[in-house]
């Protein structure tokens, strides 16, 4: 299996700027992403940036670094011209690696990496994790995602899906009972939640940013939806291990630290 890894790293982040130099336990949150890319069977880890500081930062601790354009919409963009910078050929497949997962399992990198080699049919392929609390099923930060038999994704959604009509619909004004009934359904049927990384096609990458959003995009201000509006397949299966959320606040950042300096003392 043959397949590269590009990390975009984004400096000016709204939530916490500045967060790829941010000290985490001795070394910058973009080298340990960095570090855990490059125990999965990559061949090529490649952080993209627009600031000369993580560049520096990065060819500092020995990776390989693509300089890129500041304006971007999205991290697809930023990849996009990655490819096209280093001359990837249409089939090659590149894996999307966060730039604020400093703890993303490579056995998922190589997961979702291996997916879209098997699925001829899709053109990028992702994860998902099965959502058990209530409360998690109504939080529209938690991206709802739901497949086919063949594990080709049919729709993302900030909102609650599927809906188990028999037992949902008798949701009441009380609220203990009513987050009973949910996690009675998700007990019957399985929720899912989208864990954002993703294995591309370069092809698909390259005809992606030629695409003007869509309607559905617009609204659950999801860029996967693009891609299925355009009739393309995206892969989906339940991660092969546990993935640890980003880091986009600094609560998430100094809950990081805490583990991390607690681990280190054990």
């Amino acid at each position: 299996m043959s397949f590269s890894v590009i990390i975009p790293a984004r400096f000016a982040s709204t939530r916490l700027p500045g967060k790829p130099l941010a000290d985490i336990a001795g070394k910058s949150m973009i080298q340990r992403v960095w570090e855990q890319a490059s125990l999965s069977d990559a061949e090529r880890v490649i952080i993209a940036t627009d600031h000369q500081g993580v560049a520096d930062c990065a060819k500092g601790f020995g990776a390989e670094v693509c300089m890129t354009r500041a304006d971007h919409e999205s991290g697809t963009d930023r990849l996009a011209e990655v490819v096209g910078k280093l001359a990837f050929a249409d089939s090659d497949i590149v894996v999307n690696v966060q730039g604020d997962e400093p703890l993303m399992p490579p056995a998922v990198i190589n997961q979702v990496a291996k997916n879209l080699q098997l699925a001829s049919q899709a053109s990028c392929a992702t994860a998902s994790e099965r959502i058990c609390d209530a409360e998690r099923f109504f939080d529209a930060n938690a991206v709802k995602v739901v497949a086919d038999a063949q594990g080709l994704a049919l729709y993302f959604s900030r909102a609650p899906m599927p809906w188990h009509r028999g037992l949902l619909n008798d949701l009441s004004s009380d609220r203990q009972q009513s987050l009973a009934l949910v996690e009675k359904a998700l007990a019957e049927q399985p929720a899912f939640k989208h864990i954002g990384i993703y294995a591309y096609r370069v092809a698909l990458l390259n005809a992606f940013v030629t695409w003007p959003l869509c309607a559905l995009e617009s609204i659950e201000k999801l860029e996967q939806l693009r891609i299925l509006h355009q009739g393309h397949r995206i892969h989906v299966a339940e991660a092969c291990e546990a993935v640890p959320g980003g880091i986009d606040t600094q609560a998430d950042l100094d809950k990081l630290r805490k583990q991390l300096e607690s681990a280190g003392s054990a």
